[in-house]
């Protein structure tokens, strides 16, 4: 049984027969959470698994530059938590067609409504940086979900997979390597000073 078959496997046996089960897939930039979480979805049984990410509550960078967060940007302080904690709150409750804001890298903007979460959907995938997050007020996030992922990955390898992510986005090597280092890096030190224990950590050196 493969990695990700087995970890469906844990989360179908946890679920029981729960109408709802919110899942919190947590780690780093570069860690590979989105992967893992479209993986989950695709071996799960059909139509039974939506993925929500975190990074659909960036603020606009209208709203940074305003705040002055602009090279802060990914940082826990540049997130609507709020927003964030209500649609938590409202997926528990598996309200019908509940419209999720969807995160465009082309555009670097969050587009609303731009999915549904519909109320027959069981496993809620929720992925982002700081679900694990020990700090206020990120730590009202745990009692939201009912199994946690940390997906550990070594700083290293990290690093490695950002500077492709931002050449594949057409940064130059020295404009992404500065962005790595004032911005990156600081946050994924900061997700792996402060997380809450997860109640499965998996490493991933490769892809998934």
């Amino acid at each position: 049984m493969s990695e990700i078959a087995h970890i469906a496997a844990t989360l179908f046996k946890r679920a029981h027969h729960a109408e709802r089960f919110v899942i919190g897939i947590a780690g780093p930039p570069g860690s590979g959470k989105s992967t893992l979480s479209a993986a989950l979805r695709d071996v799960l049984p059909e139509g039974s698994a939506a993925v929500v990410a975190m990074d659909g509550f960036h603020f606009d960078d209208a709203v940074l530059a305003s705040r002055g967060l602009s090279e802060r940007k990914g940082a826990p302080e540049t997130f609507d938590f709020a927003g964030f904690e209500v649609l938590l709150k409202r997926l528990r409750a598996a309200e019908p067609d509940i419209a999720i804001p969807v995160f465009d890298r082309s555009i670097e903007l969050s587009r609303a409504a731009a999915e549904i979460v519909s109320a027959d959907v069981k496993f809620i995938l929720v992925e982002g940086n700081y679900l694990l997050l020990d700090e206020e007020p990120w730590q009202r996030l745990h009692q939201l979900f009912d199994f946690t992922i940390f997906v550990d990955v070594p700083r290293e390898e990290l690093e490695r997979r950002l500077v492709e992510r931002w050449r594949e986005h057409g940064r130059s090597d020295a404009d992404a390597r500065n962005w790595i280092d004032s911005n990156d890096m600081p946050n994924i030190d900061r997700v792996l000073a402060a997380r809450r224990e997860a109640d499965l950590v998996i490493g991933r050196t490769g892809p998934l």
